[in-house]
């Protein structure tokens, strides 16, 4: 099963400018495009409930795993898509094997990354760089990492002044 991140941040880091920063909002076309293309790909979203409220509609044919802690929240009309947990990711990752899936994008915000950077199962990292800068905000990741990449993959898009870029983790630092 491939697990990865995906990511879009602005030129000097930030995922958002607070928690219900919409991205779709501030990203740029080559973004959304790279967004729909590898999770219709994955078929599996997993987020934590600040960023499945930024969501405004359902993505079709993509399963939404939403982190929380507490109740079930309103499922925006998403019902059929949508799963709620607090399983440990281990646990899920296995369940979600186990069901068949092949693919799991990880996609935000900070504390799910966190989350399952500290599970040693994600290896891909899709970022796609924005041109902006918001000075303050929120980090890609809350905690200090050390994982080391090897860039497989570099896109730059003059139409939109995007930059797209696939790490993979370098087993061999």
């Amino acid at each position: 099963m491939k697990i990865f991140i995906l990511a879009a941040t602005t030129a000097d880091g930030y995922v958002a400018r607070g928690t219900s920063h919409l991205a779709h909002a501030w990203t740029t076309y080559e973004d959304k495009r790279l967004f729909t293309w590898l999770t219709k790909w994955a078929k599996v979203i997993i987020v934590g409930h600040s960023t499945y409220r930024t969501f405004e509609r359902p993505f079709a044919d993509r399963r939404i795993i939403v982190y929380t802690r507490g109740p079930e929240p309103k499922d925006k009309g998403l019902a059929e898509h949508v799963e709620f947990t607090a399983e440990p990711p281990e646990a899920l990752l296995k369940r979600l094997e186990s069901e068949g899936v092949t693919g799991v994008a990880i996609c935000g915000g900070p504390q799910i990354y966190d989350l399952f950077m500290q599970t040693g199962l994600v290896h891909d990292f899709y970022l796609t760089i924005q041109p902006a800068f918001f000075g303050t905000g929120m980090k890609l990741f809350d905690h200090e990492l050390d994982t080391r990449l090897k860039l497989d993959e570099a896109q730059i898009s003059t139409k939109d002044d995007t930059v797209i870029l696939h790490y993979i983790e370098d087993t061999n630092p």
